[in-house]
């Protein structure tokens, strides 16, 4: 096999050859969690933090796919320090000229190596602070990353005195904002427009009185603190909107609709308008779901409403509860593919073309519930996409894989033809393929490109905590999980937040193992060395226990005995404990424990019958395993050690059902 085709078949089979024996390695579901208490967390919105919230309007020119914006900013210093400026992102100037950090590179750009056509800039008119005597801070705006001098996506302004620890600032801004065709989920594709990133967004500030701000690399997300949003759009009136929040007014006049949307509780803000949409409603946990779709994705819409009547709930018992009361999925039309697979708060986007799904396979649902699962993981805790993508997209994908194995098995990802894929079995491969490429923990403009970052993070990320779930306890995870969820709901937790959260429930040696995963490029791979066996003898030699003479005792053969011995090495440093089972000639098992410390381990055993096969980590657990075709090895004297064994083995991986 070629080097991807190995990793892909042994990451990915569902069965374990061994001697014979099939080891099939299924997800066991722990005891479902409580049920969600909605309504305490609808109550805790009102008492999240508001650090910077959003009074807009906004009106779509559809002819010139301009958005004219204008309302109020209102801040708080919620740190412990004196301010002496402000931060603003303003991402749409990503797509603004070629000389921009995100378009700079000659080989495309962001996750779908997408050039801009039509370039898009957001040009802020005034920004004049009400506190500071009605002050225009516009003028004293300067770049907040002077090493990336031609990028205009991170600015500063100057504050004329400093703004003191508790004080707030009214921010009257007037801005307008130019969509690109549509590129990295936001813009437009004829008379479709989804608008992400299209307002000037204040830089997250942390308890110290330091603004979290950065250029927009193409690899990297969005970060900023909690607030309200209460945001008005006119559209033309043909047109259909969606949007983040719950819409609490509709008025129509002059060939025009405003629809005013309100979100408690939240750190951005997004809508699309478009005239085509087709919607479905549907009651989910308590939460209004609405669908849009195209015509003609009506089997699309169902497909994802039904992954979301299973997600969601299952989510909120395991995450803490969904807290919203609507949530908006948007599938984008032909031509608007790029505005799919995203996430906002309360509104996410799935995409695909009409047919996806007939064949069997799950692509619909994927999307649908990872961006669900972005809800918690980069929604009700804040994480910091752009410096520690892992937390994001890392947690979210091993939770998408943890809720579509309980609701579709082995086929999670693939069911058709007689044939099932799992997620899990996917993210593996991946994962094993580049997974030492780069530290894991790595910011997202460290990777060296969107492969290694979707391997990583995504992948080697998922297979991460799967293998966790499966050396110390589903369970446990579950727990570990839940608990750091739910302590951080409307905070910003980092990687050490993370980590504590699981070492207190998964036990002594996991700090140090997840340090060692996550920050130093830490590996395993286990190997079945040498496997001997021999009949038991009785020693011969100059022996004589009395004493009295040294004449020499031939040596005789134990009937039906024999000593058997394998030699199992651990490649690479996270030291993660396994099982290994011991088949001898009749098939019967002995099992034996390996704690993982240490370079190898040597297993004796002593039997009626000779030693056949050895095989290490039989449920594989340690998905993080490089390689799964050297966990076996069988006693051959027809062929050199590990031949056959090996031989057979690679077969049954190509043909056996896939999925973990």
């Amino acid at each position: 096999m070629t080097s991807g085709f190995r990793k892909l078949a042994d990451a990915a089979a569902g069965v374990l050859f061994t001697g014979g024996a099939l080891f099939l390695a299924g997800v066991v579901e722990a005891a479902p969690p409580a049920p969600a208490d909605r309504t305490a967390a609808r109550a805790e919105l009102e008492h999240a933090p508001r650090v910077a919230s959003y009074l807009l309007e906004a009106r779509l020119d559809e002819n010139t796919h301009r958005v004219a914006g204008k309302g109020v900013i209102e801040f708080s210093n919620a740190s412990r320090a004196p301010l002496g400026e402000l931060y603003f992102h303003l991402y749409m100037n990503a797509f603004k000229h070629e000389k921009s950090l995100f378009l700079r590179s000659p080989f495309g750009a962001g996750r779908s190596d997408a050039r801009a056509e039509d370039w898009g800039f957001i040009d802020v008119k005034s920004l004049k602070a009400r506190e500071l005597e009605g002050v225009d801070l516009w003028p004293t705006r300067e770049n907040g990353s002077p090493a990336e001098p031609n990028d205009e996506t991170d600015v500063k302004v100057t504050l004329p005195r400093p703004l003191a620890p508790g004080e707030r600032l009214t921010l009257d801004v007037e801005f307008s904002c130019k969509l690109p065709r549509i590129v990295l989920r936001t813009g437009y594709s004829g008379d479709f427009h989804f608008v992400g990133q299209w307002f000037p967004k204040l830089a997250r500030l942390t308890p110290e009185g330091a603004f979290v701000h950065f250029p927009f690399h193409p690899q990297a997300e969005f970060y900023a603190d909690y607030g309200s949003y209460d945001v008005t759009i006119d559209v033309p009136a043909t047109m259909t909107v969606g949007a983040t929040g719950e819409r609490v007014e509709t008025r129509t006049g002059g060939g025009r609709r405003r629809e005013r949307y309100r979100a408690v509780a939240v750190h951005d803000f997004a809508w699309t308008a478009w005239p085509g949409f087709l919607e479905q409603h549907r009651t989910i946990d308590g939460v209004a779901v609405r669908m849009l779709y195209p015509e003609g994705h009506q089997r699309n819409a169902s497909d994802a409403l039904d992954a979301l009547a299973f997600a969601l709930p299952h989510a909120s018992r395991q995450y803490g509860p969904y807290p919203y009361p609507t949530l908006t999925v948007v599938h984008p039309p032909a031509g608007a593919d790029q505005a799919g697979g995203m996430e906002y708060p309360t509104l996410i986007t799935t995409g695909g073309p009409w047919y996806a799904g007939i064949a069997g396979d799950r692509a619909i649902e994927a999307v649908t519930v990872h961006e669900l699962l972005h809800q918690w993981f980069y929604g009700l805790v804040g994480n910091d996409e752009a410096r520690f993508p892992f937390l994001d997209e890392g947690l979210t994908s091993y939770a998408e894989q943890r809720s579509r194995d309980v609701a579709y098995g082995a086929g999670s990802l693939y069911r058709g033809f007689g044939a099932e894929l799992s997620a899990t079995a996917v993210a593996r491969a991946i994962a094993a393929e580049r997974g030492e490429d780069a530290p894991l923990a790595s910011a997202a403009s460290q990777f060296p490109g969107f492969q290694t970052l979707a391997a990583l993070v995504y992948s080697r990320s998922a297979t991460l905590f799967e293998t966790l779930a499966r050396v110390h306890g589903r369970e446990r995870l579950d727990r570990a999980l839940g608990a750091y969820a739910r302590k951080y709901r409307f905070a910003h937790p980092g990687p050490a937040e993370l980590v504590a959260a699981l070492d207190a429930e998964l036990g002594p040696g996991t700090a140090q193992l997840l340090d060692l995963a996550l920050n130093q490029r830490g590996r395993v791979n286990y190997v079945v060395r040498d496997v001997q066996t021999a009949p038991e003898r009785i020693p011969g030699g100059h022996l004589d226990a009395s004493g009295n003479t040294d004449e020499p005792v031939e040596g005789s053969t134990v009937p039906r005995r024999f000593h058997s011995r394998a030699l199992v090495v651990r490649h690479g440093e996270l030291e993660l404990p396994v099982e290994i089972l011991l088949i001898d000639s009749t098939g019967k098992v002995t099992k034996k424990h390996w704690n993982g410390a240490g370079p190898f381990h040597v297993v004796e055993h002593h039997g009626d019958a000779p030693l056949a096969t050895v095989v290490v980590d039989p449920e594989r657990r340690v998905l993080l395993d490089d390689d799964l075709l050297d966990n076996a090895a069988t006693v051959s004297r027809s062929l050199p050690l590990r031949t056959l064994e090996r031989g057979a083995y690679a077969g049954l991986l190509a043909l056996a059902v896939l999925g973990p």
